[in-house]
């Protein structure tokens, strides 16, 4: 593992050599253990409602937005669109609110998407191990939960009010997570809320723990960079181009077989540049509004978590994706019953 002033000297140094030779590592690393397969895939909001104040976030509950959940009718006319671009990887998306996002109606959904995707993820409040595998039996293979930031004090500062404040239980998530029998776990940080030295460093330590204690869960990681709110005055911390190709070529050298995944929070181009790094997933023609996809009549399409920067339709993705040589991949999960399947008790 890398140590931290190793770690904060790599994101300092941006002598153009020096870059280019992290680069290149991170490219024959990709090669070797990878090859040429990128999964694409889309997110779909089932709900905006959240008990939590996050600052930084267009959800919080402070937030005068448009406020709606997806009805089962209208959970498989936003599925049934996903699906006839081509999509076969959903990630279902709620606010942090268990009153009006309960675990009953997150695993209604999760029924009807089998309907259309072979490959169902969740992106939601943090849930108990039996609740994980009450969905793991229902079909879900992943769940994606970031820490959103590392620094304690930070992290007390930007979530004020709601189950977010506490700290602690968002940050063993993970392993009650992989002790459900869920396939793969997403995480990371939101990069621009803290430090990103630190943040990273113990990102990268959380990880490898986690690798060590629980080796049969398949592992990911973002980084998605903040996209302050219209009139934040948020003291948050810039994130450059160059720091978020370094941190790409960092996490595919240091972990050679974690996933990396890269969403249409970043521009067409920096995707474009950073896939050959070790980008093994990437998200197509993404709505983060509830009813973005097939509802864009309602007020609330107007009210998106955050803004997307890469637009391109899935066609256009797909197109990319061969020119720079690699296999765009839509399913590569085909789900068997889950009944059988262990629970990892470490």
């Amino acid at each position: 593992m890398i140590s931290y002033e190793e770690l904060k000297t790599i994101l300092d140094n941006n002598d153009r050599r020096f870059i280019e030779d992290l680069a290149q590592r991170a490219r024959a690393v990709a090669v070797q253990y990878l090859g040429r397969a990128v999964s694409i895939y889309a997110p779909l909001y089932l709900s905006n409602f959240c008990d939590n104040r996050c600052v930084y976030c267009g959800f919080n509950r402070e937030m005068g937005i448009q406020r709606k959940k997806l009805t089962p009718e209208e959970m498989h006319l936003e599925m049934a669109k996903v699906a006839a671009a081509g999509i076969r990887n959903i990630l279902l998306l709620t606010g942090d609110s268990r009153k009006m996002s309960p675990v009953e109606y997150i695993k209604s959904a999760v029924n009807a998407a089998k309907t259309y995707f072979p490959s169902i993820s969740l992106e939601v409040y943090p849930l108990e191990v039996d609740e994980y595998r009450e969905l793991f039996l229902a079909g879900v293979d992943g769940v994606t939960i970031y820490q959103e930031t590392y620094n304690k004090e930070r992290y007390r500062r930007l979530h004020t009010a709601g189950k977010k404040t506490d700290y602690d239980y968002r940050y063993e998530t993970p392993e009650r997570i992989a002790k459900s029998g869920i396939r793969t776990i997403s995480m990371g940080v939101l990069l621009g809320l803290a430090e990103v030295s630190q943040d990273i460093y113990r990102l990268f330590s959380h990880l490898e723990w986690l690798e060590k204690k629980y080796p049969g869960v398949e592992y990911s990681l973002s980084f998605p960079r903040l996209i302050p709110l219209k009139d934040s005055a948020g003291d948050y911390f810039e994130v450059s181009d160059v720091a978020l190709i370094k941190l790409i070529c960092l996490a595919r050298i240091l972990f050679p077989r974690v996933g990396v995944n890269l969403s249409t929070r970043e521009r067409a181009h920096i995707r474009n540049h950073a896939l050959p790094l070790g980008v093994t997933r990437i998200s197509a023609a993404s709505r983060t509004s509830v009813g973005g996809y097939s509802l864009r009549h309602c007020e609330n399409h107007e009210d998106p978590q955050f803004e997307i920067m890469d637009t391109r339709p899935v066609a256009e993705i797909v197109v990319m994706l061969q020119q720079q040589g690699f296999d765009p991949v839509f399913t590569d999960w085909r789900r068997i019953p889950a009944e059988s399947a262990p629970i990892n008790n470490k």
